[in-house]
């Protein structure tokens, strides 16, 4: 259990870095951050990159960023925070990649990586046995006895 408290954060902070980055490069460059056209929001409900750019900088990259400072803390409820902003990634992928109308390879490569993201959160709540991994426990106890 000590590897997922030191890789986790890793992940996170290895995710939050990069959000971080692509974020502010969509707000200081609404209209083609990175080289990226404006023409790929046609079937979104944006004219320019600036709000997804602040979501992706507040909440994928601060908050990956924060869920990785908080493991040095070990705190009780780890699992919940790590866990929230993995599925925000997970979500967000999936979100950007219906706007888009388009999957590219870091859309599959962040997409796993928030899998492995919520995986290890999972873990970290099946250890403490807090919810939903205790009912998960008690489901696979029941079957284990029957």
């Amino acid at each position: 259990m000590n590897k997922i408290y030191r890789i986790l954060p890793v992940i996170h902070a290895f995710v939050g870095v990069g959000a971080i980055a692509g974020g502010l490069g969509a707000i200081l460059n609404p209209n083609e951050p990175m080289g990226m056209s404006t023409q790929y929001l046609k079937n979104s409900p944006f004219d320019n990159f600036f709000i997804p750019g602040l979501i992706l900088f507040t909440v994928i990259g601060l908050g990956n960023i924060l869920s990785a400072i908080l493991f040095r803390y070990k705190l009780k409820y780890q699992g919940y925070i790590s866990s929230i902003f993995s599925w925000a990634l997970i979500i967000w992928i999936v979100v950007q990649c219906i706007m888009l109308w388009a999957i590219g390879i870091l859309h599959i490569l962040y997409f796993i990586i928030g899998l492995i993201e919520a995986l290890l959160s999972f873990l970290i709540l099946l250890e403490q046995r807090l919810f939903p991994a205790n009912i998960v426990l008690l489901i696979y106890n029941k079957f284990k006895k029957a």
